[in-house]
């Protein structure tokens, strides 16, 4: 090998490189954005877990089933509480501050929702 005492430096200076995003940020995650709650609600229509994950699949599957195939237009918490299935009456009648609740897990999430697309987005006081 003609230049071996470039070659270990250098791919040395490569992998630290492109390890630097790795080691770099070890142990300095972001915190989960601290969401304003309802105050007068106890029970969301599924489970706090549930619905940090899968809530776009709920909204799709209320979408689904009410406006295409004439589906429920009400449903049950586990603990018995009828609500509506509906992103405007049902979700946002507790969650009325779009800013501090969807917003916040959509920005920190990296999201754009397009629920905002056919729903006019709740007015909020500044």
């Amino acid at each position: 090998m003609y230049d071996g005492g470039k070659i270990v430096p250098g791919l040395l200076i490569f992998v630290g490189l492109m390890t630097f995003p790795i080691w770099h940020n070890i142990g300095s995650a972001h915190q989960m954005p601290q969401l304003e709650k309802p105050k007068d609600v106890k029970e969301c229509v599924r489970p706090v877990p549930f619905m940090r994950t899968s809530h776009m699949k709920l909204l799709n599957e209320w979408r689904d089933d009410i406006i295409r195939d004439n589906g429920p237009r009400h449903g049950k918490t586990e603990g018995g509480v009828v609500y509506e299935r509906s992103l405007m009456k049902g979700c946002l009648k507790c969650h009325d501050k779009k800013k501090k609740f969807c917003d916040q897990c959509h920005n920190y999430a990296a999201v754009k929702p397009y629920c905002w697309d056919c729903h006019y987005p709740p007015e909020e006081a500044i």
